[in-house]
């Protein structure tokens, strides 16, 4: 495995299918509870519990410059759903977080939507947004009074 495939491995980015990790060798780690596990497989399960805990938590940041961008693509890469509010900033910078954000989602199969005037969410891969209206409000308002 070349080194740039180890590090977008250990970033997350694609998926660490190294063979050596699948041999009987590392099958007595998995079983022991310890927080070092060399087996992927237990690794996996062990992520979907803390994605299972991790989508009851939503964030919400105000970056007051670029740099903060940084803190949104940590939330979002361990699969928080983000609530990116771009009031603070001024024009060139709001920019470059928008399509700093739009690249994160894309890289990572999320969504982005426009909430309100620069607000945004971002919404990992294992997100459902719903966008219906209430039930109770076809056309006939929320207090029908006739």
């Amino acid at each position: 495995m070349g080194s740039v495939r180890k590090a977008s491995a250990w970033l997350g980015l694609v998926e660490d299918n190294d063979e050596r990790y699948y041999g009987d060798d590392y099958a007595e780690y998995a079983d022991t509870g310890d927080a070092w596990v060399t087996d992927p497989r237990v690794r996996v399960a062990a992520s979907e519990s803390v994605q299972e805990e991790q989508s009851r938590r939503i964030a919400t940041v105000s970056p007051s410059c670029f740099r903060d961008a940084r803190g949104i693509g940590e939330l979002f890469r361990d699969g928080v759903p983000v609530i990116v509010n771009l009031t603070a900033l001024d024009s060139p910078d709001a920019k470059r977080v928008v399509d700093f954000c739009a690249g994160l989602t894309f890289g990572l199969k999320g969504s982005i939507e426009r909430v309100a005037a620069r607000v945004f969410l971002l919404s990992p891969a294992h997100t459902d947004v719903v966008n219906a209206e209430p039930a109770g409000r076809a056309q006939d308002g929320f207090y029908n009074q006739s």
